[in-house]
């Protein structure tokens, strides 16, 4: 079996994009980690838990597109850097809050939606500029490469987190959120952009976004594709919303074992991924596009089982093994995206994802509502078997799907 193509770091810009990934990610999931437990001891309320980390998705749906189009506009490389310093900031303002007793709901509520906001343009950069410096033949290992940069800063993210709420609290937490977020976008400070990759065309904003969704009427592989990715965020990944209430009430582990439960899904991402750069080039996107979401249902299945077969271990196991599952179905999300469109429109395409990753509010509420009512357990197996009947659907009834 081929080892992993690592050529791709003797790139200073993959380099520096790389480390970015990574303390950008410490504060991803230190904040998800941090936000869903102070809500939960506010609250107490699983449906709560679900509206707060909403918010940090819901801006997404709206501003993806427009975030796309600044993002073909301006140099990526800069938009990256001044993003990651904006998201430090509404962290630390949050750890501050916290640290003197003032912090209120609706203050989270708000900051953290600015955050979301700030996030759209991070992502939609984040995504063609990857296309920019390592090209569309190693796009897909480049993203793999990045995915597991991302999920190991996850890992540090997710069990430092769950450390320092347990023995410094919650405003300490946010506090190292915000150092993340701000190293990651320092760390591109010395980053070029390469060359025709920034659109010179004087046209507004608006006039961008009209074009990007002209094409999508010309070519439906686009919507087909965001369809599908919005399917994997509101079905699959808001299975995060109830790994608070799984640790606390289920599995009576705390914050630790939170900590722990989102290390497993870093853990399993980190797996996922390198399954995937190990094949090399994969023929038949869309077909194994299909195929992983329909094995992303079945695990979150086995997962609402696991609490009451296997205990706190098997636990760990099966949202390992979800995620992993998960992190395949986020990288063909992408990278067919990002490949289904000409360069002018590639930022643009990454803001498409930013829109399809953006309904995850409606997951992450309906996630949280069925936990509160019928248990964790219904909450997973609910979401897991409506994944799957959707991949089926689609592979039956949409045979273009197949072809992409």
């Amino acid at each position: 079996m081929p080892a992993p193509n690592l050529s791709l770091f003797r790139l200073r810009d993959f380099r520096g994009l790389a480390t970015a990934v990574v303390f950008n990610s410490v504060g991803m999931m230190g904040e998800n980690v941090v936000l869903g437990w102070l809500t939960l001891e506010l609250t107490n309320s699983p449906l709560m838990v679900g509206v707060a980390l909403g918010m940090r998705m819901l801006p997404l749906f709206f501003v993806g597109v427009p975030a796309g189009a600044l993002a073909d506009r301006l140099p990526r490389h800069r938009l990256l850097l001044a993003t990651g310093v904006a998201q430090g900031m509404t962290a630390a303002a949050l750890g501050l809050l916290t640290l003197l007793g003032r912090v209120t709901l609706t203050q989270i509520l708000l900051l953290t939606l600015v955050a979301g906001t700030v996030r759209a343009v991070e992502h939609a950069a984040r995504q063609s500029y990857t296309h920019d410096i390592v090209g569309g033949p190693a796009l897909v290992n480049g993203f793999a490469i990045l995915g597991v940069a991302m999920r190991a800063g996850w890992l540090a993210g997710s069990l430092g987190t769950g450390y320092v709420i347990a023995h410094l609290g919650i405003g300490w937490a946010y506090l190292v959120v915000a150092a993340g977020f701000a190293l990651g976008g320092l760390s591109l400070i010395r980053a070029a952009a390469p060359t025709a990759t920034v659109s010179m065309d004087p046209g507004s904003i608006w006039r961008s976004v009209v074009e990007f969704f002209a094409a999508m009427r010309t070519d439906r592989t686009l919507l087909i594709l965001m369809v599908l990715t919005a399917a994997a965020e509101i079905l699959g990944f808001s299975h995060q919303v109830l790994l608070p209430s799984l640790a606390r009430d289920v599995l009576h582990t705390g914050a630790e074992g939170l900590g722990v439960l989102n290390a497993a899904r870093s853990v399993g991402g980190i797996l996922g991924l390198v399954v995937a750069s190990l094949r090399g080039p994969i023929q038949g996107g869309g077909a194994l596009f299909l195929a992983v979401l329909l094995a992303f249902g079945v695990s979150l299945m086995g997962l609402a089982l696991a609490p009451f077969v296997v205990g706190f271990a098997g636990v760990v196991v099966m949202v390992v093994l979800v995620n992993g599952v998960g992190a395949l179905a986020d990288l063909f999300a992408q990278s067919l995206l990002q490949l289904s469109v000409p360069r002018h429109l590639r930022g643009r395409a990454g803001g498409a994802w930013v829109v399809a990753i953006g309904l995850a509010p409606l997951g992450q509420l309906q996630i949280g509502a069925l936990a509160s009512a019928f248990g964790v357990g219904v909450g997973f197996a609910a979401s897991g078997l409506a994944l799957v009947l959707l991949a089926v659907a689609t592979a039956v009834f949409a045979p273009r799907a197949r072809r992409l």
